[in-house]
């Protein structure tokens, strides 16, 4: 490739020969170029870092059905796939995202985008182009989505040929220090991932026993869907190094809570100006806002099979469990699946509660975005807020209770799926269909503990 050419965007732009020279400069002479996956995640090559410019010009040849293979390896039979007789995508390095990784000395990482090989088009499954497309959709509206992730996760250690959870003593809930977390993980993380520009700013230890939750600030939602998505691999990768498993499945435990994938949404103007304020609107929010709400419930049950994407995630779900179990909205209220917090004025948001850490980040906030644009430009008007604890079936409908029905839900709301992408639409519900089939046809521990002395 040329020396002059140029990569990134922006305050980044500069000639890829230049990349190359900074990057030897500062001691790295490796190029980690990854990319999310349907499940969120992260695939990718190492690149020594002469090689830079070739990776730029041609990208990365990967095996189209890296898309469609299961967390157990196995490629899903999604359309483009196996029938192609398993085609390449080309992964090009976008490297207005490169940062040095600060646990691997000499390495730095990138994201990639996905790209059709045989038409340079930017790839429609892929989970960082789908929510570009919902961000595009809001932005036909004038409007910018800004994003705020809060993730949780559970820290194990081995035990024995298992796991069990990492400092594991009861009521150690929402604090700091070694209680509750005798290795600092907490501190020793948020020092490492500071110079990593992910927006880290606060953690403590959660709710269940060996739960972390660690903060993310809010920015363009594109941008949020990124850091969190490095976040997740950031934290495995830190666990591992530690002789730990860290898990953002949904619910790991029987007998402990789940973790959340909570977002906060606002939207912004050309000016930059949060359009959710208005002093004089009810509950000081404006029609945009309570549009957007409006949004949200009604394809809640769409949305659900992407902010809860296994068959896991619906255990989660229940009353008492301060995990959403019902379609409302409320004011300040954490039993609602909706609940808009406090603030007013440049701080008016809402956070939707409906989604767990196995969410991939890109996927669950494009759904986020594309449910909101609906809501806005369809006007949606939303029912009166919850009064009280919820958990009330009388008072709002019911969230799908299985990943089937949420798949269903996805499948009937076109509107939903038209935002997405109808391509993506189709592949996301044939992978994870065969995902319900393969759990359907597994015999689980339950299941020979309650049948097999007996039966």
């Amino acid at each position: 490739m040329a020396g002059g050419a140029v990569v990134g965007g922006g305050a980044h732009m500069e000639p890829v020969a230049e990349t190359v020279r900074r990057l030897t400069d500062q001691g790295i002479d490796v190029v980690r170029i990854g990319y999310p996956d349907f499940i969120g995640t992260e695939r990718g090559k190492d690149v020594l870092v002469e090689r830079l410019p070739d990776v730029v010009e041609h990208g990365i040849a990967f095996c189209r059905a890296v898309y469609y293979t299961s967390p157990q390896g196995d490629v899903v039979p999604v359309p483009g796939g196996l029938d192609q007789g398993l085609p390449d995508v080309s992964i090009r390095p976008d490297l207005s995202t490169l940062v040095p990784l600060p646990w691997e000395p000499g390495v730095a990482a990138c994201l990639g985008d996905t790209v059709d090989p045989a038409t340079d088009a930017p790839f429609p499954e892929a989970p960082r182009e789908v929510v570009r497309a919902a961000a595009a959709r809001l932005g036909e509206l004038g409007l910018t989505g800004v994003v705020g992730p809060e993730l949780e996760y559970f820290l194990l250690e081995p035990d024995g040929a298992g796991w069990k959870r990492y400092d594991d003593a009861p009521g150690n809930v929402y604090v700091a220090g070694t209680k509750g977390d005798r290795s600092s993980h907490i501190l020793r993380t948020l020092r490492t991932l500071r110079p990593m520009d992910l927006g880290v700013t606060m953690g403590n230890h959660e709710f269940a026993s060996g739960q972390f939750e660690i903060n993310l600030h809010h920015s363009e939602a594109v941008g949020a869907a990124d850091r969190a998505f490095r976040f997740k691999t950031a934290i495995k990768e830190l666990a591992r190094r530690d002789g730990l498993l860290a898990t953002f499945m949904a619910k790991p435990f029987n007998d402990e809570g789940g973790s959340g994938f909570h977002i906060h949404l606002s939207c912004a103007d050309a000016e930059g100006h949060n359009v959710f304020a208005d002093p004089a609107g009810p509950y000081g929010l404006s029609e945009t806002a309570r549009h957007a709400i409006g949004g949200v419930l009604a394809h809640a049950p769409a949305l659900a099979a992407l902010l809860n994407p296994t068959v896991n995630s619906y255990k989660r779900f229940g009353p008492d469990t301060l995990a959403p179990w019902l379609i409302d909205w409320g004011l300040d209220n954490r039993s609602a699946m909706v609940r808009v917090p406090p603030e007013r004025g440049a701080a008016s948001r809402f956070e939707v509660r409906l989604g767990d850490s196995s969410a991939n980040p890109y996927l669950g906030i494009a759904g986020l975005l594309a449910a909101a644009y609906l809501g806005i430009r369809d006007r949606v008007e939303p029912p009166a807020p919850l009064e009280g604890y919820g958990y009330d079936t009388s008072k709002a409908p019911l969230l799908p209770s299985s990943l089937s029905e949420a798949l269903d839900a996805l499948a009937a709301d076109d509107a939903f799926a038209e935002v997405l992408g109808k391509e993506f639409s189709t592949a996301y519900l044939t992978y994870k269909r065969n995902e319900v089939e393969r759990f359907t046809q597994f015999i689980t521990d339950w299941e020979f503990r309650e049948y097999a002395y007996h039966l």
